[in-house]
């Protein structure tokens, strides 16, 4: 019983986002959006904000809480590449790639062993 939560075409390179999402794979949920809330990198927002929304589908679908989430699966998939081209030394034209992304959260239910 997972709760998904995507957000396609996001505006960062996923190079630059999958060690984040390294970090926070097969962590507690709450703890995943913590972290992410603290550091201080302007590409950490979009996986706070897709985390936050699985477990908003949690809360909302299951009634099931924050606390009893762990990010099951994290994937920070290639997206479209928009290409251009700018003048470039000796009258040649360099191509320029703008990446984008597609992120996938993936939230499960946390075993109590007790």
């Amino acid at each position: 019983m997972g709760f998904v939560a995507k957000y396609r075409n996001a505006r960062f390179s996923p190079y630059k986002l999958r060690p984040l999402a390294d970090v926070v794979r097969g962590k507690p949920a709450s703890y995943a959006l913590g972290w992410l809330s603290t550091c201080a990198l302007k590409k950490a927002v979009p996986l706070k904000k897709v985390i936050k929304s699985a477990a908003d589908n949690a809360k909302y679908l299951k009634d099931i809480n924050l606390e009893d989430l762990i990010v099951k699966d994290i994937r920070v998939d290639e997206g479209r590449t928009l290409r251009y081209f700018k003048p470039g030394s000796m009258g040649r034209a360099n191509v320029y790639r703008r990446r984008s992304c597609h992120i996938s959260v993936e939230l499960d239910v946390q075993d109590k062993k007790d």
